[in-house]
């Protein structure tokens, strides 16, 4: 048993493109605070280091310097109370380790007293390192051995570090809210006209075709509210034509409609009417009934030639029984019966065979306006037909209608309804119309026709 599951992924959430930044804004912030601190701290321990390293060693060589331009040697006493009244030395802790291995711690009083607030324990467990003790050897005045232990205590540098850590780190927050106020802001003003134009097109979508955005003041803005006010023109003017081709299509068939009734009416009527008289006066007893039987045949011949013209005016019926080829050849026959002077030319492909029904009416109906448009206008002598499908594109079809008549110019035509009619009926087959021409060379429809 084979089991399908309806269960289909879902749309994607749709995040406005201010919670997008914003979150990106912040993304970002975070891996440079993430960088910087690594690179601060990194930097930290390294200043510490060379401060703490660059005491010890500038303590060491005081000492070295001093002790050696003595000439005698000194008193315990002396050189212990000189080094209680030294002043406090950054970074470092000075004790003496007597012979007898006690320690003294000299300056712990002073710099108990000047210790700062340490920062965090875990600031100070990323920047410490593990300074080694200097041991210094001292001869006191009884030739007794001591030693001076000088011992890095970095509390002031870690205190300074600490602080300048805290200062970059509130810079680096402050631009970052700084930033985001100014994407807010800055998004309040944009997204106005952004919300103008959604309006705008939410109108368009339903009809509306005569709203018109204003002026923005922001060049990109500018241009989006022109291209779309150039569509709603646009669509304004094809709703428009449409009408008034409805209108005219409506009217036409209304006029049509009328012709034949007055048709069926003068025609039909008074035939039927002749033949039922002569077919009462036919049963008389004297009557002549074989003038009679010719009448009769007379008036049917006539109501079968007019039974005929009107069908093809309604729809050529030689369109469904020999073809596009052979209805344009009878049309081109017709017209050339009516004109004589003007002289025809039609060139069909083989793939016109086999068209489908709703194309073959469209192109005939097509080539017919034509036909009808250059007789009123053109004045033309010459007119070339030809209905083929390009080599390089077999799959579409191509109606080009060529006469060498007056010609125009395009931007002076007029599209009255028959060259309305006819775009639209290539419309309707998913195909497009160009026009062509110049004063004294005639014009040039080109239609091509997907198949």
């Amino acid at each position: 048993m084979r089991i399908m599951s309806n269960l289909q992924p879902g749309p994607l959430p749709v995040m406005s493109l201010r919670y997008q930044i914003n979150i990106r804004i912040l993304l970002l912030s975070l891996v440079i605070l993430t960088l910087s601190g690594s690179i601060a701290i990194w930097q930290a321990r390294q200043a510490v280091d060379r401060e703490v390293k660059s005491s010890v060693n500038l303590a060491l060589q005081l000492l070295e310097l001093g002790l050696s331009s003595t000439s005698q040697s000194i008193d315990g006493s002396d050189w212990i109370y000189h080094l209680h009244t030294l002043e406090p030395i950054r970074h470092l802790q000075i004790q003496l380790k007597k012979p007898s291995g006690q320690i003294l711690d000299i300056t712990a009083s002073n710099q108990h007293a000047k210790r700062p607030r340490l920062p965090p324990d875990w600031f100070i467990d990323l920047v410490v390192d593990d300074y080694p003790e200097a041991e210094y050897p001292l001869l006191t005045g009884s030739q007794q051995q001591a030693t001076l232990l000088i011992t890095a205590k970095p509390w002031d540098e870690i205190t300074e570090v600490w602080q300048e850590t805290i200062t970059f780190f509130s810079t680096i927050l402050l631009l970052v809210f700084m930033t985001m106020l100014a994407v807010h802001l800055m998004f309040n003003k944009t997204l106005q006209p952004i919300s103008a134009i959604v309006t705008a097109l939410k109108g368009i979508a339903d009809g509306d075709y005569r709203q018109k955005l204003a002026h923005f003041s922001i060049r990109e803005y500018a241009g989006i509210a022109t291209a779309i006010n150039q569509v709603s023109d646009v669509l304004s003017e094809s709703q428009r034509q449409n009408r008034a081709l409805m209108q005219h299509s409506q009217e036409i068939q209304e006029d049509e409609r009328q012709r034949l009734a007055q048709e069926l009416h003068d025609e039909l009527g008074q035939s039927l009417t002749g033949i039922k008289v002569m077919a009462i006066a036919a049963g008389k007893p004297r009557a002549d009934s074989k003038h009679i039987t010719a009448s009769i045949v007379e008036i049917c011949d006539h109501l079968m030639i007019v039974v005929r013209s009107m069908m093809q005016q309604l729809h050529p019926l030689s369109l469904t029984e020999l073809g596009l080829q052979a209805s344009l050849e009878d049309l081109l026959s017709h017209w050339q019966k009516k004109n004589p002077p003007l002289r025809f030319t039609l060139h069909c492909s083989d793939a016109v065979r086999n068209l489908e029904q709703k194309i073959t009416i469209q192109i005939f109906r097509v080539v017919q306006e034509c036909l009808t448009n250059i007789i009123r206008h053109a004045h033309a002598s010459r007119v070339a037909i030809e209905l083929v499908c390009a080599a390089e594109d077999p799959d579409r079809l191509r109606l080009r209608v060529r006469d060498d008549g007056v010609g125009c110019r395009l931007d002076d035509l007029v599209y009255g309804f028959g060259l309305l009619g006819m775009r639209e009926r290539i419309k309707s087959l998913g195909g497009e119309m160009e026009l062509y021409s110049r004063p004294g060379e005639g014009m040039t429809i080109t239609a091509t026709i997907p198949l």
